[in-house]
C-alpha cells in the first residue's frame, strides 16, 4: 500500500455567493509527483491554498501526513513548501537576502551553505548580490521555489511555476524537481498548461466546476490531451 501523505475527503469552499470548491477528493501519495490541470478560475488556487495550510475550507477533512491539521499545524507547516504564483519576494532586498531572511525565520542551521547551494540549484548564485526588483518574472519564479526549499520541506506545493519561464528555466525547473524526488520528496502542482509540465508528473488529475473530474497515471500526453479539451468543452455548457 502507498504511503499517503495528503488525504482530502469533500472539500468545499465558497466566498460569497460563489462556490469555488464542491466536494473535492484527492490524496497524494509518498514520492508523487502529481500535476492537476484546470483552466483559470476553476478553483486551482483556492484548493491548493487549503491543501497547503494557508488558507481554511469551509468543510471536509485534511490529513497531512496522516495528522488533522488543526492539531498539529505547526508541525506540518514544517513539513510542507509552497511556491506560490506571487513570488511573495522584497524587491529592495538581494537574492541572498532574500533567501536569508526566510532561513532565519526557519532558524536554518548552516543558512549560509544552504542559500548558496540552493541559488545554485535554480541558476541564481551569479545573481545572488542583485536585488530582486531587477529580475524578470522567470528570475523571480525561480528564486520564489529556492525559498519554498529553504527549510528542506517533505512535500512541496507549486502553484503554477511554469509561467514566465522559458525553455532553460523550465529545464532547469524540471531537473530539480526530478532530483528531490529522488531524495523522497513529493510534489504537488497546478498549472493550466501541459506543454510545459506534463512529462515531469507520475499522476495526473483535472480540477472542473470544483471537483476533480478526472484522475490517472502512466497515460501518453496526447490521450490526456485529448481528455483535457473534451473536459474543457463541457465547462463551457
Amino acid at each position: 500500500m502507498p504511503d499517503k501523505i495528503l488525504v482530502a475527503n469533500n472539500i468545499k469552499k465558497s466566498f460569497g455567493f460563489l462556490q469555488v470548491l464542491n466536494g473535492v477528493n484527492l490524496t497524494i501519495n509518498k514520492g508523487d509527483k502529481y500535476i492537476l490541470f484546470g483552466s483559470n478560475g476553476v478553483g486551482k488556487t483556492t484548493l491548493i491554498k487549503i491543501l497547503s495550510t494557508t488558507l481554511s475550507a469551509d468543510s471536509g477533512e485534511l490529513k497531512i501526513f496522516g495528522k488533522g491539521i488543526e492539531k498539529r499545524s505547526k508541525e506540518i507547516k514544517n513539513k510542507i513548501g509552497f511556491m506560490s504564483h506571487e513570488p511573495y519576494l522584497y524587491s529592495e532586498l538581494s537574492a541572498w537576502e532574500n533567501l536569508d531572511f526566510y532561513a532565519n525565520l526557519y532558524s536554518i542551521k548552516n543558512k549560509k551553505e544552504k542559500i548558496g547551494s540552493l541559488l545554485k540549484e535554480v541558476g541564481l548564485y551569479h545573481r545572488s548580490n542583485d536585488r530582486v526588483g531587477s529580475f524578470s518574472r522567470g528570475m523571480k519564479q525561480r528564486l520564489s521555489l529556492a525559498r519554498a526549499l529553504i527549510h528542506s520541506p517533505d512535500l512541496i506545493f507549486l502553484d503554477e511555476p511554469y509561467t514566465g519561464l522559458d525553455i532553460k528555466a523550465q529545464d532547469i525547473l524540471n531537473n530539480l524537481i526530478n532530483r528531490l524526488n529522488q531524495e523522497g520528496k513529493t510534489f504537488f502542482c497546478i498549472t493550466h498548461d501541459i506543454s510545459s509540465s506534463f512529462n515531469i508528473a507520475n499522476r495526473y488529475g483535472i480540477l472542473s466546476k470544483g471537483q476533480i473530474v478526472y484522475e490517472t497515471e502512466g497515460v501518453e500526453k496526447k490521450i490526456f490531451s485529448e481528455k483535457y479539451i473534451e473536459i474543457l468543452r463541457r465547462e463551457s455548457f
